[in-house]
């Protein structure tokens, strides 16, 4: 009896061990999981990340709707890593869902589009823009009309259709049309709470605009030009026919009462477009002085009539979102030779005679001016472009190192090489000089080549004469001469003027 007690108690104590034993082995089964972490902390264990994205998507139907898609993601900043876990805490999709929606944005499926900008303004840490879509479509599309709008109509289908361009005699070819900005565009998940274009319209206006996209009506008042709207508006006339492409010219007549736009142009990247020229140009004479001794210092006569040139010159001109920014000669054919003006005047002074230790009397006459360079291609004229006054006008297509002449008689001032820096000035002038005519009125000469600059301050100048070559330090671009006229010396209380009114 006592043997099989013995049994029934070893029996019972193996089946409390067995039992044991099993819950022991229950609690030490791992479990498969799945962390979620937000900007790298973590927020908890859910059992099924399926189940988290489900729960994103249905709780989002208001960003469906608004973007007109028909599924809603994770934040980018959300990552959620399997794990095995045997007893820590599984939250609910809910309660995750919770923790996030309003500490990060979900996301959809789309394009983010990348711009690297050229703006010499911008910092390296600013160096690019970033724009989203959902359809890349939209950023094409805009881009297309952007380009269209510093492209002329015919020069786009010529290019665009690889139509056959030849010159007979005159004219031009277009050689290319690119964009000089690196685009990187890349397929992804973007961030529902960024700004998403969707309409192509819109997006091209950003493009043009940049975030100052503010485009302001002007009702035409009696007397308005397309020339006074655009410089009252701080605007170039290109820009005003950009905005206003139902007007065909700077001629157009506007209308009292007619609506126009107007608005500062801030393209986000850079159109660049190459042409290939063949054109007439005339080449400006010279004038080249003879001193008399046995004449008195009022003496002038004209010995020898000047006669404007004729060349047949072959260009290479860029533009740039509509801008001419170089021009380079390829080939010069002299058509007709040009006769320097050869002008006596008389050095014998009367001792009476008294100018108040200042050179000569001028007269700013209209058409009594010598052009200041060896070519007459105006590269860009005076006059505001993009919110900003150019304070003189760009001769370009002449060469580097060509002669720079005076456009009247004077003394030379000024004649350095340094960062202009003027209160409210024209920036990086380069070699430069300006010319005091001792009338109130003032010339610059501006981005000269090294070493170009063959009059110092003090010296006499006479009209035509050499005073610098042609070249493009400074803030500068391209080769090209930036020729101005001051009311009073530049940027100190002077104003400048339109050269062009000399010629």
């Amino acid at each position: 009896m006592k043997k099989v007690k013995k049994i029934c108690l070893l029996l019972i104590l193996g089946l409390f061990v067995t039992i044991s034993m099993g819950a022991k082995s229950i609690d030490t089964v791992a479990k498969k999981v799945y962390r979620v972490y937000l900007d790298g902390k973590s927020l908890g264990l859910i059992s099924s990340k399926k189940d988290l994205e489900e729960y994103i998507n249905k709780e989002q139907e208001s960003l469906k709707k608004k973007y007109n898609v028909d599924k809603i993601y994770v934040p980018d900043n959300l990552h959620i890593q399997e794990e095995m876990t045997y007893n820590e805490k599984i939250y609910s999709t809910k309660d995750i869902y919770e923790m996030i929606k309003d500490k990060s944005s979900f996301t959809l499926k789309g394009y983010k589009i990348t711009i690297k900008t050229t703006d010499e303004n911008k910092s390296k840490k600013d160096d690019k823009i970033v724009i989203y879509v959902l359809d890349k479509k939209i950023f094409t599309e805009a881009v297309d009309k952007t380009v269209r709008s510093f492209v002329s109509p015919e020069d786009y289908e010529v290019y665009s259709k690889n139509k056959k361009q030849e010159i007979e005699n005159t004219g031009k070819i277009v050689e290319n049309i690119t964009i000089e900005n690196e685009i990187k565009i890349t397929k992804q998940n973007i961030p529902a709470n960024k700004k998403i274009y969707m309409d192509v319209n819109e997006l091209t206006k950003y493009l043009l605009f940049g975030n100052n996209n503010t485009e302001n009506k002007y009702i035409v008042q009696a007397g308005d030009t397309i020339s006074t709207v655009a410089n009252n508006n701080k605007m170039s006339t290109d820009e005003f026919l950009l905005m206003n492409p139902t007007f065909k010219n700077e001629n157009s007549l506007l209308y009292e009462g007619e609506e126009v736009k107007t608005g500062i142009l801030n393209p986000q990247f850079k159109i660049a477009q190459v042409d290939e020229q063949v054109s007439m140009e005339e080449k400006k004479y010279a004038t080249e002085t003879k001193y008399d001794n046995n004449e008195y210092t009022t003496y002038s006569k004209v010995e020898q009539q000047g006669v404007n040139g004729l060349n047949k010159v072959t260009q290479k001109i860029k533009k740039v979102n509509g801008e001419i920014t170089n021009i380079v000669n390829v080939k010069t054919e002299e058509i007709k030779p040009v006769v320097n003006e050869v002008v006596i005047k008389g050095s014998k002074k009367k001792s009476d005679y008294y100018s108040g230790g200042q050179y000569g009397d001028v007269v700013i006459t209209a058409g009594s001016w010598g052009w200041p360079a060896s070519c007459s291609s105006v590269s860009s004229p005076y006059g505001y472009r993009w919110g900003t006054l150019h304070d003189g006008m760009d001769i370009a297509g002449c060469g580097y190192g060509s002669n720079i002449f005076a456009a009247q008689d004077g003394t030379v001032v000024t004649s350095t090489r340094k960062n202009g820096g003027y209160a409210g000035g024209y920036g990086d002038n380069g070699e430069y000089i300006v010319i005091d005519h001792h009338n109130g009125y003032f010339t610059m000469y501006a981005h000269l080549c090294p070493g170009c600059r063959y009059v110092n301050a003090g010296d006499n100048v006479t009209k035509g004469q050499v005073i610098g070559g042609m070249g493009h330090t400074g803030a500068a671009t391209g080769t090209h001469l930036h020729f101005a006229l001051w009311n009073g010396y530049p940027y100190y209380g002077g104003r400048s003027l339109n050269p062009m009114s000399l010629y």
